[in-house]
């Protein structure tokens, strides 16, 4: 099958021939259909996150086929068209994992980290980490649901039941987060790198009550922060704009650190808090209210061996919503 491997970070995936994999038990053999580009993905490839899988195949938001089952799998058979996101195995019996907190598991794998991923023809994942996808999407619209849905969902609930929300970075996230939040009545309030214009005129058309740059003051205190771009310093800023008993919460994996800031910023019960993976129990929530809202993917496809000009693409911001990958 073709894939493309990392071969060491900081280094360009390499288009790599490697024997198609077996179901082991417990396991699916899934024919990739379509795999979502993630910022987490350039984390891996840039050398962010640490010690990656040797020759790891990347890719975490994976919609495919499955083609054949391991031993012991009932959950799904032949022709099942399946969700594979990036919590691909926990161990089920420390104290996160029996309290619902999987997502923070010590011993917790992840697709196209510590296991191969969807920058391939074929894959193999444990189905009890799969997700039956709606059938209301198509391959392609339906792999960003997978981490840039998830993950953002996530986030907005960690921000409670409030109105105002500011979104940091306007990316894959958070045009699937917007949408969900108007949905939901919430007032959206847009900001981009400076200069980004065309990301500002994106996320008015998904509803945005306003839409600037990051270094720009919010027009109204916010009730909560959403912050999806990698940078330490939106932190502050984020909290400045933040209303006294409002959260911040950092939806990445990844962060450059945060400067230090004056203590009466964060006073006022304000709080930061970080979302950290996902569980089973988000991804069903998530993927049974997308079609109800119903939350509409903007995408740009590309083919499996253009995967260095899709993260290139993704690394300048040049992307309007999300990059994926499709292998045939």
């Amino acid at each position: 099958m073709r894939a493309m491997t990392l071969e060491k970070p900081r280094s360009p995936l390499v288009a790599t021939t490697l024997p198609t994999p077996a179901p082991g038990p417990g396991q699916v053999l899934i024919e990739v259909r379509a795999c979502a580009v993630c910022r987490t993905d350039l984390h891996v490839v840039d050398g962010e996150l640490a010690a990656p899988k040797p020759h790891v195949v990347p890719g975490h938001e994976i919609v495919g086929i499955v083609i054949a089952t391991g031993q012991g799998v009932e959950r799904f058979g032949p022709g099942d068209r399946v969700g594979v996101p990036w919590l691909g195995w926990t161990c089920g019996t420390c104290g996160y994992c029996r309290s619902g907190r999987e997502n923070l598991c010590d011993q917790a794998r992840f697709t196209g980290y510590q296991i191969d991923g969807g920058y391939a023809e074929y894959t193999v994942a444990d189905a009890r980490f799969c997700f039956a996808m709606p059938e209301s999407y198509q391959d392609v619209e339906a792999a960003p649901l997978l981490c840039a849905g998830l993950i953002g969902h996530r986030a907005l609930r960690m921000a409670g039941d409030v109105g105002r929300i500011g979104i940091y970075g306007f990316g894959a996230a958070a045009h699937i987060v917007a949408q969900v939040a108007r949905f939901e009545g919430r007032e959206v309030f847009a900001f981009t790198r400076p200069g980004d214009t065309a990301a500002q005129r994106f996320a008015r058309s998904l509803g945005a009550a306003w839409a600037g740059p990051s270094d720009a003051p919010a027009p109204v205190p916010l009730d909560a922060a959403l912050i999806f771009a990698p940078a330490g310093p939106l932190v502050p800023q984020a909290l400045r704009a933040t209303a006294k008993g409002g959260t911040v919460v950092c939806a990445g994996i990844h962060m450059s650190d945060i400067p230090s800031f004056p203590y009466e910023w964060l006073w006022g019960e304000r709080t930061i808090r970080s979302v950290a993976n996902l569980t089973r129990q988000d991804g069903e929530a998530f993927l049974a209210l997308a079609p109800k809202v119903p939350v509409r993917t903007t995408t740009q496809p590309f083919a499996l061996d253009d995967a260095n000009e899709a993260l290139a693409a993704l690394r300048r911001g040049d992307l309007t919503g999300a990059a994926v990958l499709v292998p045939r």
